[in-house]
């Protein structure tokens, strides 16, 4: 996105962690101030993965317009540029019907793109990206990311030991050019011109227990409604375990139940800790967006209010 052409029609941000309650308030906002809703999940647009990606059902898809949701197959790539483009024309077309473009969801390098620009990628340093490849395979990521909370700690929140790729090119990043990829992610926000002029960012919350104990309740529905058979109905079309959206959270662990690797019961307790983990990379992204209004998960009638308001006042 190399060109900022100003949006100036309303826009609504939803976000929050996984299981927080998103979809439920998002149906809520869009019956009461005519929206229609643009999925911000990476996960979400691929068509024949369902459960383990809880959309809204096909009923709550048919009362509001939902967008950026089953648009490829499993064995296709979608990454932020494609979403960026094309949620920006979702929303003109939202804003060329008279409503309110309503964007939810929880994967915060897309909302980032949408609202600030792609950053653009620092030339790669094969020499340094090698080197730092071997130092991965004798020390270790955990020794590398502990390398990388002494000159990035910010990179360091948001990127998981496990995330070789993520790791090594944050390493790389500094060692080639003398700057923390968080210093050049942050220039780059300096240098970008507001792009929407009339938003308002709401993000939900609530005790971590709460959510850990929604985390494993969904977890545990998402196992009886059927992931399992929605696994190996993707398998038997010929998608295979080591695709992309196969590796996510949810379909990489029932392909490694139904490899063998573990039993049920264990399966979903792997699933459940990993969405907690993921949980809390989601509000450490979140946390650094400042425009965020933060509420009470179980704060519906406020959050209401306060987007009545702000629409009485564009």
């Amino acid at each position: 996105m190399n060109e900022i052409i100003p949006i100036t029609g309303p826009v609504i941000v939803l976000v929050g962690p996984t299981a927080i309650g998103k979809t439920a308030l998002s149906l809520d906002l869009a019956n009461q101030f005519d929206c229609e809703i643009i999925s911000v999940d990476s996960m979400q647009v691929y068509r024949l993965m369902d459960i383990g990606t809880a959309k809204a059902s096909l009923e709550e898809r048919a009362k509001v317009p939902h967008h950026l949701i089953d648009v490829v197959d499993p064995d296709e790539e979608y990454d932020a540029a494609r979403f960026v483009r094309d949620a920006s024309a979702a929303i003109r077309e939202i804003h060329g019907r008279g409503r309110v473009a309503l964007l939810t969801g929880g994967t915060g390098l897309y909302l980032r793109g949408l609202f600030h620009g792609l950053f653009q990628d620092i030339a790669t340093d094969l020499n340094i990206r090698e080197q730092l490849k071997d130092e991965l395979t004798l020390l270790g990521n955990n020794k590398l990311h502990e390398e990388l909370k002494v000159i990035d700690q910010i990179s360091a929140k948001r990127i998981h030991p496990n995330d070789s790729q993520r790791l090594v090119r944050a390493l790389e990043i500094y060692r080639s050019t003398g700057k923390t990829w968080s210093e050049h992610l942050h220039e780059h926000d300096q240098q970008r011109h507001k792009r929407f002029t009339n938003s308002l960012q709401i993000g939900l919350t609530c005790d971590r227990k709460i959510l850990h104990e929604r985390i494993n309740l969904r977890t545990r529905i998402m196992l009886n409604q059927g992931l399992e058979q929605e696994v190996l109905s993707l398998l038997e079309r010929g998608y295979k375990a080591d695709l992309k959206s196969m590796q996510s959270i949810g379909y990489r662990h029932m392909n490694e139940y139904l490899q063998g690797k573990y039993d049920r019961n264990e399966c979903e307790r792997l699933l459940a800790r990993d969405t907690r983990r993921y949980a809390k990379r989601q509000y450490t992204w979140f946390s650094s967006n400042k425009e965020i209004q933060w509420h009470e998960a179980s704060a519906r009638d406020t959050v209401l209010k306060k987007t009545e308001d702000w629409i009485r006042r564009i």
